[in-house]
């Protein structure tokens, strides 16, 4: 096991010093740069901007440097704890992370627990159920979870709500707490909002959950091993439970290192919709204006948070499937 771990740590540095490098020269891509646009943005306004002015900036934003200087000068302050500043914000991504991180994960965690809880139950109910009433119900509720975008069903939601109930469901909290310090009035109320987009980004998760459930289990429920554990006298219950349900949880459990990733990245567009604090938009906006190290840090937190996420998913498979082994 020490040998295993040390290997997939030594693995893992090697994959985001990789990652560093590519994100950095992905984000340089596209034509200009921050100070490209803000001098437009500036030049807009009506102001007129000199070459004395243009150098000062770039050397102020560290943009005359050659790229691999950038890059060394990026991650040279990442090792120390410095994750430089925010073109755009003006302040270190450091502060701008710590401010939404935490939301971030909070609400990844609290979906991935609620998707689970939902759709393992209801994929082992459709996977015993084949073909009855049930199961054709759970499979277009399914596929309807799945074709529907995130954001159109926030938006559903929200008129919904607000038409019929009088509730706003945009943002994390109240306005009275939106700027107060934490509390435990302010954890509550978080906690009061929270719902609505773990539901909404849940959804989608839990039809998918659902159609890999039924998949695996029906697959396995045919096997050998199970007619053999029934003429040795187990329960269907403490069959079902004992051995074909943890066997077809390995392709669930091996998505755990990208769900947390995805829940924060990859549902963007919903948390704009639902006016979420979250690191989701702050990415996009860093990508967008080009704020090159406000976007990479970002970028590598991602990277960071997938690789640990995979090796915890190799340790839970080990524990769930004694068939499987490190070696």
């Amino acid at each position: 096991m020490f040998v295993y771990i040390t290997r997939r740590f030594f693995f893992m540095l090697v994959l985001m010093v990789l990652m560093s490098v590519f994100s950095f020269i992905v984000i340089q891509l596209p034509p200009g740069d921050y100070l490209t646009s803000y001098i437009v943005q500036l030049e807009s306004t009506g102001a007129r901007v000199t070459d004395a002015q243009v150098a000062a900036l770039k050397r102020q934003y560290g943009l005359d440097l050659p790229l691999y200087q950038r890059y060394f000068k990026w991650v040279g302050g990442m090792l120390r704890g410095d994750f430089g500043l925010s073109f755009e914000w003006n302040r270190p991504n450091a502060e701008l992370i710590k401010e939404r991180l935490p939301l971030s994960v909070a609400i990844s965690l609290v979906t991935v627990m609620f998707t689970y809880s939902i759709a393992i139950p209801i994929g082992v109910y459709a996977a015993t159920h084949p073909n009855s009433i049930g199961d054709y119900i759970l499979t277009v509720i399914g596929f309807a979870g799945m074709a529907m975008p995130n954001f159109l069903l926030a938006l559903i939601a929200m008129f919904l709500l607000y038409k019929y109930f009088g509730f706003a469901v945009t943002g994390l909290f109240s306005p009275e707490y939106q700027t107060a310090p934490w509390s435990l009035g302010r954890f509550l109320d978080l906690l009061k909002n929270m719902w609505m987009p773990v539901v909404v980004v849940g959804v989608a998760g839990i039809a998918r959950v659902i159609r890999v459930m039924r998949a695996c289990l029906l697959d396995e429920l045919q096997k050998p091993y199970v007619e053999t554990a029934r003429t040795k006298g187990l329960t269907e219950r403490r069959l079902l439970w004992k051995y074909p349900v943890r066997v077809a949880l390995n392709p669930i459990i091996s998505t755990i290192g990208w769900l947390l990733p995805w829940v924060i990245s990859g549902e963007t567009i919903t948390a704009i919709v639902l006016n979420l604090p979250t690191v989701g938009p702050l990415l996009l906006q860093a990508l967008v204006n080009q704020d090159t190290y406000l976007a990479g840090t970002l970028t590598m937190l991602l990277t960071f948070m997938t690789l640990v996420g995979m090796f915890v998913s190799d340790i839970l498979l080990v524990w769930a499937d004694p068939r499987i082994r490190l070696d």
